[in-house]
């Protein structure tokens, strides 16, 4: 038995509610069951109960057995006093507040259906080897699981809500800068991007900004402090932007940092670090105030329109410096551009809206639903299972779902889980 499960219980009224007594026979009518708290503090706030004919108003707490509220010091801790009534499955001894005062108890253990309990076995004791539900996922209405995949977009976007703040604090709160960082980041991909990231935080963002005018110069600004002029080439566009990051490195006194140049292996050749990096250091040498403008943009398209550039043209013919290839425009995709919104561009956008006190969740939520699915493992499987991610904001809440709930075996926290629970609850009482 896990106290989740009394939440799920008490919650929704999964029990005989009918003639209630407390464990000392006082009688107990439920008004309201209260708001459930998933912070410190009582398990479910704001209840209502009619005990021995008086209403009180209070907060409800709920353990397996009644003795954990001392193992837990409840009774110590006057955030719990206003506790009106301890619910329990077995009940093993009285409890008190801090006062002294006698809290009613009421014990689950008889009053909760036998039909009750197997299809909460049935789900948590299932064999499928990914997710619980595995076996029922595609019987859940579909209204259930666009509901919580928005509402799981949005849980997901607060995460990254959080590490935009460190990353923002570690940029000097210069959104600009920290704009240039996250970006850096997602053009190196899973392969570069830790490595591309940490390049960003070293380089200063003034100087960035300094060299913007000549293209030529950020590339060789980028592509130095990156490692991939480390090694010598006979390359005359190599030797030429070797010779400007020199100078570079000596007009702003950088000096450069040891670290290993970025991975070629197991990459296409579009998304190889010279063609990401080149790419990079045209949009900063051809765009203005990328944070700002990208925040106010209104539509896909504006997005689209604003980051497609190309590599400069060296790099139609090359791939890596020295070797030629068939001539082609090296531009970033609408694919890519799709990986920059879900990953920086509307996870930032929502960050800064916040930290304003300014709600733009209809206006994101309006933008994800317009980028295309992700296609990973986890998308994947989930539409095997029943076809559900149709755009953005849905494999992200699929991402979500898998890492926070499925994987944390929060079934009883999940939307989906409690209709498949409360199904099949249904099912195994009028079978």
């Amino acid at each position: 038995m896990k106290e989740d499960f009394l939440h799920y219980i008490w919650k929704f009224q999964k029990f005989e509610t009918q003639k209630l007594r407390s464990v000392c026979g006082q009688s107990i009518s439920i008004v309201e069951v209260g708001q459930h708290n998933f912070d410190s503090g009582p398990d479910f706030f704001n209840a209502k109960l009619i005990i021995d004919g008086q209403l009180w108003a209070g907060n409800i707490e709920i353990h397996v057995e009644a003795s954990q509220w001392y193992s837990h010091n409840h009774d110590i801790d006057v955030a719990y006093d206003t506790v009106i009534l301890h619910l329990v499955w077995e009940h093993d001894t009285d409890v008190f507040r801090s006062d002294s005062s006698k809290i009613p108890v009421l014990a689950l253990k008889e009053r909760v259906a036998t039909h009750t309990l197997r299809s909460y076995r049935n789900l948590f004791e299932s064999t499928k080897d990914w997710i619980n539900c595995e076996g029922s996922f595609d019987k859940v209405p579909s209204f259930v699981v666009e509901n919580w995949l928005e509402r799981l977009y949005l849980e997901r976007l607060e995460q990254k809500m959080n590490e935009i703040l460190q990353a923002l604090t570690a940029s000097k709160n210069h959104w600009e800068a920290l704009m240039f960082r996250l970006l850096c980041k997602n053009f190196g991909l899973k392969v570069n991007g830790a490595q591309f990231y940490g390049m960003a935080q070293w380089l200063p963002f003034s100087i960035v900004q300094k060299c913007r005018n000549n293209v030529l110069d950020l590339e060789a600004l980028l592509f130095g402090v990156s490692g991939l002029l480390s090694k010598p080439q006979e390359d005359a566009y190599f030797k030429e932007l070797l010779k400007r990051y020199r100078y570079l490195c000596t007009k702003f006194n950088l000096r450069p940092p040891l670290i290993l140049p970025p991975k070629f292996f197991r990459l296409r050749p579009a998304n190889f670090p010279t063609i990401r990096l080149s790419q990079l250091a045209v949009l900063y040498s051809s765009k203005q105030h990328i944070f700002a403008t990208s925040n106010a943009m209104k539509s896909i398209d504006a997005y689209y329109d604003f980051f497609t550039v190309a590599a400069s043209t060296y790099w139609d013919t090359h791939y890596n410096f020295g070797t030629t290839s068939k001539q082609r425009k090296k531009r970033v995709t609408k694919k890519f551009i799709d990986l920059l919104l879900i990953n920086t561009l509307l996870p930032i956008r929502f960050c800064y809206a916040k930290q304003r006190n300014t709600d733009v969740s209809e206006e994101i939520v309006a933008l994800a639903t317009t980028i295309a699915a992700e296609h990973n493992t986890i998308v994947k499987k989930f539409n095997a299972l029943q076809p559900v991610a149709e755009n953005a904001l849905q494999s992200q809440g699929l991402i979500q779902l898998k890492n926070e709930y499925c994987n944390q075996l929060r079934c009883l926290h999940c939307a989906i889980g409690n209709s498949v629970l409360q199904s099949a609850d249904h099912d195994i009482r009028f079978r």
